[in-house]
C-alpha cells in the first residue's frame, strides 16, 4: 500500500499479539525516535509496514454504529394484554370491560419506556441468563423521551391569588399543616404569603412544579384552554381504579394531619406523567375560606362525596353528568364492574349517618387494587434503576475527558510555549488522535462510540494492555501501555493544579 496514506492511521489491538500499525516505509525503521523525555518500551520486531487498515479486532462494542444503526428507541403505547385473571390498574386493556373476563392479569409495568418489554407478561429483564450485547448506541444511555421529559422539571412556582385581602391574620397560618402533608399524591404546598408587588394585595402559594402536566379536565373531558376541541374517550376500568388508588393515597396522608382537601375534582387533579396523578391546589381554601364554620370531620366526609362524584364524572366523560345522578349511576353500572360501583355508591353515601364512613375504612374495601398498584410502582422502580445503570459510568468518562482536554494542545503554561509537545504529554495528544480521529483506509473519518469507550474505560482502569500509537508526520512511535498513559495525565493535570510561578 502507498505510503503517502494519511498520517492519521492508529490501529487498535489487545492482548499480546504483535499489532498491526500504520508508519511509514521500512526503510524509514531505523529513523524512527521518541520525543519523550523517557524510554517507554522497544518497538515491536515483526510489525507488518504494509497494513494500514484500521482493525478493531477486541472492541466488543465495534458493532453499535453498523448493526441495526438507525433503530429508535420504543415509545409508549399500548398493546395487546391478556385479559384473564387479576388486573393492572394502570394497563389499559384491550377488549371492552363490559365483555365477561375483561379484565384480566397484566404483569406489565404501566410506565414502562420499553412497551415490548413491559406488555405480554413479558419478564421485567429479559434474557436474565446471559448478557446480551446492546444494539444500537443509544442503549448505552438513558433512553432520549425520558431523558428530554426530565429536563423539562424544575424545582416550584408560584400560584398567585390576585386582588385578596386577608380578613384574619390566623388564616395565613393554616398553611403550616399542609407543609407537614408528605405524599406522592398531592402536590407539596411550601409555603404561602401576601404580597403587593403587583401593584395590589396577593396571597401568593409556593408549591412544587410539574411542567407539561394536565389536568384530568382536560385529558378526559375535553375542558380548558389549551384542549377545547378535544373530546374525551371512554376510561378503562384499570386506568380507573389507578386513579383511585392514588387519590385515596392522598387523602389518607391529608386527613391522617387533621386536614380536608375541600377541592377535589377532575379539574384540580394533575396528570403529570402515564396514569400519574396529585391532587393540587390544597390549602387555599382553608386561607380563603378559613371562617368556614363546618367541622374538619364534616369537611373529611364531603371530601369522600367529591370524591366518588368526580369518579362518576370521569367515567361518564362528562363534566355535567352529575346535574342527573339517576343516568350517571346507570351508565357507569354498564360500563364498570360491580366492585367499581360498590365503591362508588359507598363514596356517595359518605355524608349519611347510618355508618361510619372515612378514607381509611374505604381503602381497606379496595385492597385487592393497592396490591396492584404497588406491583406496578415495583416494576417502576426496576425501571428506573435499569434506565439509571446506562448512566452509572458517565462521570468517571466526562472528567476523564475534561482532564485530557485540559492537557491537549494547551498554548502556554509557565511561559512555555511547548508545554503540552513535550516529555510525557506529547503522547498524550497522539492518544487523543488514536482515541478520536482514526481515519480507514480510504481516509474516511472512523466514527465508532464502542471504540472510543473502550479505549477511555481502559484508561480510567489502568491497564496493563499496550497500544501502538504513530504520530501525524509518522516520525514518533510509541508503544506504552494504559496505565503508563494514566500516569502521565494524571502527572500533567496536576502540574496544572499547583500555583503557577510568575516573573517579576
Amino acid at each position: 500500500m502507498d505510503s503517502r496514506a494519511s498520517p492519521n492511521h492508529h490501529s487498535l489491538h489487545s492482548g499480546s499479539s504483535p499489532p498491526a500499525i500504520a508508519k511509514g516505509p521500512a526503510t524509514m525503521m531505523g529513523s524512527y525516535h521518541t520525543r519523550s523525555t523517557r524510554s517507554l518500551s522497544a518497538l515491536a520486531d515483526d510489525f507488518d509496514p504494509r497494513e494500514r487498515r484500521f482493525i478493531p479486532r477486541s472492541s466488543s462494542l465495534c458493532s453499535f454504529l453498523t448493526e441495526n444503526a438507525s433503530q429508535s428507541l420504543q415509545g409508549n403505547g399500548n398493546g395487546t394484554i391478556t385479559p384473564t385473571g387479576a388486573f393492572d390498574p394502570f394497563v389499559t386493556a384491550s377488549g371492552p370491560l363490559s365483555a365477561a373476563g375483561a379484565v384480566g392479569p397484566v404483569s406489565a409495568n404501566p410506565y414502562s419506556h420499553d412497551t415490548a418489554a413491559a406488555l405480554g407478561g413479558a419478564a421485567f429483564f429479559t434474557n436474565q441468563t446471559g448478557f446480551q450485547q446492546p444494539r444500537n448506541v443509544h442503549d448505552l444511555f438513558l433512553p432520549n423521551d425520558f431523558r428530554e421529559e426530565l429536563q423539562k422539571k424544575a424545582a416550584a412556582t408560584l400560584q398567585t391569588l390576585p386582588r385578596f385581602r386577608l380578613t384574619n391574620e390566623k388564616a395565613i397560618r393554616s398553611v403550616q399543616a399542609w407543609k407537614r402533608v408528605c405524599s406522592g399524591s398531592v402536590v407539596t404546598v411550601h409555603d404561602a404569603f401576601t404580597s403587593r408587588s403587583f401593584q395590589d394585595s396577593s396571597l401568593i402559594f409556593v408549591t412544587d412544579y410539574h411542567p407539561l402536566s394536565k389536568t384530568l379536565a382536560e385529558q378526559h373531558l375535553g375542558t380548558g384552554n389549551r384542549f377545547p376541541n378535544r373530546h374525551g374517550t371512554h376510561i378503562t376500568e384499570q386506568v380507573l381504579w389507578g386513579y383511585m388508588t392514588q387519590i385515596a393515597n392522598g387523602l389518607k396522608a391529608i386527613h391522617s394531619n387533621g386536614l380536608a382537601a375541600r377541592v377535589l375534582e377532575s379539574s384540580k387533579v394533575l396528570l403529570t406523567g402515564r396514569n400519574r396523578i396529585r391532587i393540587n391546589a390544597c390549602a387555599i381554601l382553608d386561607v380563603v375560606q378559613f371562617d368556614n364554620q363546618r367541622t374538619v370531620a364534616d369537611l373529611q366526609r364531603q371530601d369522600l362525596v367529591n370524591f366518588g362524584q368526580m369518579i362518576v364524572t370521569l367515567g361518564a366523560n362528562s363534566p355535567n353528568v352529575m346535574h342527573n345522578p339517576g343516568k350517571a349511576m346507570e351508565h357507569f353500572t354498564r360500563a364498570y364492574s360491580p366492585q367499581m360501583k360498590n365503591s362508588v355508591f359507598w363514596l356517595l353515601n359518605s355524608l349519611q349517618k347510618d355508618q361510619e364512613r372515612n378514607i381509611d375504612i374505604f381503602i381497606t374495601g379496595i385492597s385487592s387494587q393497592l396490591m396492584s398498584t404497588f406491583d406496578s410502582a415495583l416494576h417502576l422502580d426496576d425501571q428506573l434503576t435499569s434506565d439509571l445503570s446506562r448512566e452509572l459510568e458517565n462521570g468517571r468518562l466526562v472528567r476523564l475527558v475534561t482532564k485530557l482536554n485540559f492537557v491537549n494542545e494547551r498554548p502556554e503554561y509557565e511561559h512555555d510555549r511547548q508545554w503540552s509537545e513535550n516529555g510525557e504529554r506529547y503522547f498524550l495528544k497522539i492518544f487523543r488522535d488514536y482515541v478520536w480521529h482514526q481515519v480507514d483506509a480510504q481516509g474516511d473519518p472512523v466514527v465508532d462510540l464502542g471504540h472510543v469507550l473502550t479505549c477511555l474505560n481502559k484508561l480510567d482502569a489502568g491497564t496493563d494492555e499496550k497500544i501502538t500509537l504513530i504520530s501525524r508526520d509518522e516520525q514518533s512511535c510509541f508503544i506504552v501501555s494504559y496505565k503508563e498513559i494514566k500516569k502521565a495525565l494524571e502527572s500533567s493535570f496536576q502540574a496544572l493544579m499547583k500555583p503557577t510561578r510568575r516573573m517579576h
